[in-house]
């Protein structure tokens, strides 16, 4: 690809276990993900797809090899700087929604952005208003999580991974927990984000159509990637 930013990048990753006995997880992994691309991992359980999303997301500092966020290279950082940059640069979306349900939607959006702290906690109500817009719950925001359906829910937590504006949406089984419609519209949002705002989105996923649909798909067995589907041009 010409003249794309490369948002993530990783070089000769590798990953063990020790427990019960050492186990190498990950071998050898050099992927790049681009912005406004909508990337799918995919591969049986247990190939290392949801261990590689976890590397990605800087929670686990112990891999061989090297991980770069928007041109910064991430690997040998401390915890502290790892936080900050996992609060500005990337959203999370799991399987689960993980939201507050005694808080109301627009309260559970707001969360990410009250904890970086740049902005007034008025622009962080603006834009979580905003974000809520974008997924069609702007007439949802004071209602309490738990009122909402779950496809609600997993559109609230995506809105809440925008909150910050992050380069990098990374989502563990996504569509997981919801039915085929749901599903769909989840898609159709991730579409949306990447072709129309240049979001990143960098999923696991066991739903082959939900992959195949996506802009392209790394596929893993064993540790290692043994097809990297390049869709994008």
């Amino acid at each position: 690809m010409m003249n794309v930013k490369v948002v993530l990048e990783t070089k000769n990753v590798g990953k063990y276990f020790y427990d019960p006995e050492k186990f190498r997880v990950l071998n050898d992994i050099s992927i790049q993900a681009y912005k406004g691309e909508f990337l799918t991992l995919v591969g049986k359980s247990g190939c290392g797809k949801s261990t590689l999303l976890y590397l990605l997301s800087t929670m686990d500092r112990e891999y061989e090899g090297d991980i770069w966020i928007d041109e910064k290279r991430v690997t040998g950082l401390n915890q502290d700087s790892l936080a900050g940059i996992r609060n500005e640069k990337i959203g999370f979306v799991f399987q689960f929604h993980y939201l507050l349900p005694e808080f109301s939607c627009l309260r559970n959006v707001m969360i990410p952005a009250l904890k970086l702290g740049s902005y007034s906690k008025k622009e962080i109500e603006e834009r979580a208003y905003q974000k809520l817009e974008i997924l069609g719950l702007k007439d949802q925001a004071l209602k309490p999580a738990s009122k909402l359906s779950g496809g609600q829910q997993q559109r609230v937590a995506i809105a809440r991974a925008l909150i910050n504006d992050p380069i990098i949406i990374m989502g563990d089984e996504p569509t997981g927990n919801l039915d085929s419609k749901n599903t769909e519209i989840v898609f159709d949002i991730f579409k949306q984000l990447t072709s129309q705002l240049g979001q990143t989105i960098i999923a696991v996923t066991h739903d082959n159509d939900f992959a195949k649909a996506s802009d392209r798909t790394i596929e893993m067995m064993d540790g290692k990637i043994i097809n990297s589907n390049k869709k994008w041009d």
